[in-house]
């Protein structure tokens, strides 16, 4: 079976959230299953051509050019187009839709010069969405006949365009027609048409799949989301295993696994001499490596730590940008508290480690969260999550019961800072049995979140569409 992703993110091509992690992780579990899976993503301004071995394949049309590499042992093609992605971000630009657009109608004329024809091709998000349209109407191209999966990694971005950027690049009225019932701007959208035009539709936890339903989660796609043919299919996310293990991990400080918790110490020590954070002892640290915005729950954040700064001996370690009146809430909150709170607001790998290999609890007070992997990470590496019971957070942290010695970690309901302070005292007073915390620690490590089970789904998932392709070819 050949399978091919296209994608806006890949690790450590280009990473700018979680779908770079996806994009590299889940297609090396699914090519151990057997399959041939392929990665295509643009090239980027920022990838370093010579470090990663790329190589020039062919040109395309319109001064595009594909170009090719191995990533850890995944076959990637890379999309260059000097006007669109010759540029310092990945994406944040107000021409966001006409760049991915124009990555999209790249990859698919690189069929013409590819050895290789794909089963299925699975978009992910809104900036490969586009891909499905144009098969669609292209009943000739080399693909036309290959299943389509649209995976959603967050609802919250659609790629919206308007009829006159349709006009302008060929994108035929009925290949973005609202169904009955469906908002017109919904089907306006990179993120539209991924819906419209797939046989299979995804996303990252068994929960978001079934958040995203609601109207109050989904808005005006609710409707859209509950006319597919087929229910959309929740697949957890996992992690790299071999890359996030604290055993072998050299970014931090000394190594451990759950045999050795005490030598997390170390980098608890190192954490605060990188911060500047005071040395207190056994004092609870608590960890945040995430975006700064209302999504991620940064203002419920800045609310509650404050207030119990005042109350108890807890230390912060803030990792992370967005946006500013959330990085200005958290430079002022470590101003407050000089020696007990610090914020980096930065991209620092080392120091994401740190954090996660240092902090005795991981905070991810998200208002939704599709899946997130900074707790899976976080509980890799034995620092104790606290989270909101929402999307992926719901589906992989249990909560702890002092009373039976089970759960993951700490989980709250209500989106205020009332209810995060109230979980994170009973984290701390929890934090005060040792024992009983190394147990809880013990139990978290002792989750599996590797892809293996993730690829098997994905590999149904691709299984059903291609049947069902097929079965529909055969009927013509």
């Amino acid at each position: 079976m050949n399978v091919l992703f296209a994608v806006a993110e890949m690790t450590p091509l280009a990473k700018v959230g979680g779908v770079g992690d996806v994009s590299a992780g889940l297609p090396r579990a699914l090519r151990r299953l057997g399959l041939d899976v392929r990665v295509a993503l643009p090239l980027y301004a920022s990838i370093d051509r010579d470090a990663h071995g790329l190589s020039r394949l062919a040109a395309l049309p319109d001064g595009a050019a594909l170009w090719e590499a191995e990533v850890r042992g995944v076959p990637t093609y890379l999309i260059e187009h000097e006007a669109a992605f010759g540029r310092e971000l990945v994406y944040g630009y107000e021409d966001d839709p006409k760049r991915f657009l124009a990555f999209c109608d790249a990859l698919l004329a690189a069929s013409e010069v590819l050895d290789w024809q794909p089963d299925a091709v699975h978009a992910h998000d809104w900036h490969t969405g586009f891909t499905g349209a144009r098969l669609a109407a292209a009943a000739d191209h080399a693909w036309a006949d290959a299943a389509r999966i649209f995976t959603i990694h967050n609802l919250g971005y659609r790629g919206e365009f308007d009829d006159a950027f349709a006009a302008e690049h060929g994108l035929p009225a009925w290949a973005f027609a609202a169904p009955p019932g469906v908002a017109v701007e919904v089907a306006r959208s990179g993120l539209g048409l991924g819906l419209l035009h797939a046989g299979r539709v995804s996303t990252v936890s068994p929960t978001y799949a079934r958040e995203i339903l609601a109207p109050e989660q989904s808005d005006a796609l609710a409707p859209l989301l509950a006319r597919l043919p087929y229910p959309v299919a929740g697949v957890l996310n996992g992690i790299d295993t071999d890359e996030w293990d604290p055993a072998t991990d050299e970014r931090l400080a000394a190594r451990f696994d759950a045999e050795r918790l005490d030598r997390r110490r170390e980098s608890k020590r190192a954490l605060r001499e990188r911060l500047g954070l005071a040395d207190a002892g056994e004092a609870p640290v608590i960890g945040m490596v995430s975006r700064l915005v209302v999504q991620k729950g940064a203002d419920l954040a800045v609310a509650a730590i404050d207030r119990l700064l005042k109350t108890s001996d807890l230390q912060l370690a803030v990792l992370g940008v967005g946006e500013e009146t959330y990085e200005q809430a958290m430079t002022a909150l470590a101003e407050r508290h000089p020696g007990r709170a610090a914020v980096r607001l930065a991209f620092d790998e080392e120091l994401g480690q740190l954090i996660y290999g240092g902090s005795d609890l991981f905070l991810m007070p998200s208002r939704y969260e599709p899946c997130g992997l900074g707790q899976l990470i976080a509980m890799r590496y034995g620092a104790v999550t606290v989270v909101r019971r929402t999307g992926g957070l719901a589906d992989t942290v249990s909560p702890y019961d002092a009373a039976r010695d089970e759960g993951t970690g700490f989980v709250f309901d209500d989106a205020t800072p009332d209810a995060l302070v109230a979980a994170l005292e009973a984290a701390l007073a929890a934090y005060r049995d040792r024992d009983g915390w190394w147990r809880l620690q013990r139990r978290a490590m002792a989750q599996d979140f590797s892809w293996g089970r993730s690829a098997r789904n994905y590999a149904e998932l691709y299984e059903g569409a291609i049947g069902e392709r097929s079965a529909t070819r055969g009927a013509r």
